[in-house]
C-alpha cells in the first residue's frame, strides 16, 4: 500500500486540493453510466439514513451521509449546517473533471469552522468508502491552518475508465478488485483515497453538480461570478421534505418531485446528466 500512498500525496500536491489551479468546462453533455456494485456508495438510501439537501443557483443535490464509517466528518458538517453556517457561501474552487469545492464562510478558500471552537478533526479513512464520482468529502491539505475544517467538496471526475499504468499501480498496492471495478466503471480520483475523508454520496442531482462544474473560473479555479450555495438542510431518507431553510433563495428547487425520486433513487454514478 505504500507505494500507491506515495502515488496519493503526489497527486494530492500537484492537484493542490485546497488552493491549486482551475480548469474549464468539460464538455457540454456528460452520460454517466447505470453501475452495478456492491460498494456502499453504489447502494440507494435505507429509510432513515441521513441526508443532506443541497439547494445551490443550479439547482438541488442530495447526497447520503455515512455517520457510522466518518462519524466526526458528518457530526462537524451536520451540525453546522443545522446552524446556518453553509446559508448563502459560494463555491470557491471549481475545477471541471475534478472537484466542485466550498465551505469556507469567507468565500476565499482559505478558512473555515469546526463544531469544535474551530479545532480541526482528524481524517478518517476507511476501505468502505472512496473518491469515486459523486462523493461528498471533507477538504483536508498539507496547509494545516484550513485543513480538518468546514470546506468540503463534490468529486465531479468524468465517468472514464481506469488506464492501465494506474490499474497496475492499484493491484500492486492491495487495492480490492471491487474497488477498482468500480471505479473503472464510475471514475473517480483514488489518488486522494488516502488523503481525506469521504463522508457521503450524493444519490441525486449529479447533473446539477456537473452544471456547476462548467462554471465559468480564473486560472485558481474561482468562478468568476458567484456559484452559490443557497442553503443545506438535514434530513433523513423518505421523510416529508423539510420546509426550506431561511435565506435559501430559490428554496423552491429544494422540493423537485422529491417523492418520486426517492421511490426510485439513483446513485451519483446511474444518473444521466445534461448540461447547457
Amino acid at each position: 500500500m505504500r507505494r500507491f500512498i506515495a502515488l496519493a500525496a503526489a497527486a494530492l500536491l500537484a492537484a493542490g486540493l485546497l488552493t491549486g489551479c482551475g480548469g474549464g468546462a468539460a464538455g457540454s453533455s456528460i452520460k454517466r453510466p447505470q453501475v452495478e456494485s456492491e460498494e456502499l456508495q453504489f447502494q440507494a438510501p435505507a429509510e432513515g439514513d441521513p441526508i443532506a439537501i443541497f439547494n445551490t443557483s443550479a439547482g438541488e443535490v442530495r447526497a447520503v451521509l455515512y455517520p457510522d464509517v466518518a462519524p466526526m466528518a458528518v457530526e462537524n458538517f451536520t451540525r453546522l449546517a443545522q446552524e446556518g453556517y453553509y446559508n448563502g457561501t459560494s463555491f470557491h474552487r471549481i475545477v471541471s473533471g475534478f472537484v466542485v469545492q466550498g465551505g469556507d464562510a469567507s468565500g476565499s478558500g482559505t478558512t473555515g469552522s469546526t463544531i469544535w471552537n474551530n479545532n480541526p478533526y482528524p481524517k478518517e479513512i476507511s476501505d468502505q468508502l472512496h473518491h469515486y464520482s459523486g462523493a461528498l468529502c471533507a477538504a483536508f491539505s498539507p496547509d494545516e491552518s484550513v485543513s480538518g475544517l468546514s470546506q468540503f467538496y463534490f468529486v465531479q471526475s468524468l465517468p472514464e475508465k481506469l488506464d492501465d499504468s494506474l490499474r497496475t499501480q492499484m493491484e500492486e498496492a492491495g487495492v480490492r478488485t471491487e474497488v477498482i471495478e468500480a471505479y473503472d466503471a464510475a471514475g473517480g480520483l483514488p489518488y486522494l483515497d488516502y488523503t481525506d475523508t469521504v463522508f457521503g454520496q450524493i444519490y441525486e442531482g449529479m447533473d446539477v453538480v456537473d452544471t456547476l462544474a462548467q462554471s465559468e473560473v480564473d486560472e485558481n479555479g474561482k468562478p468568476l461570478e458567484d456559484v452559490l450555495l443557497n442553503s443545506v438542510t438535514i434530513s433523513t431518507y423518505g421523510a416529508a421534505d423539510p420546509a426550506p431553510a431561511s435565506g435559501s433563495d430559490g428554496a423552491s428547487a429544494s422540493s423537485q418531485a422529491s417523492s418520486a425520486a426517492q421511490s426510485a433513487p439513483q446513485s451519483a454514478s446511474q444518473s444521466t446528466s445534461q448540461t447547457e
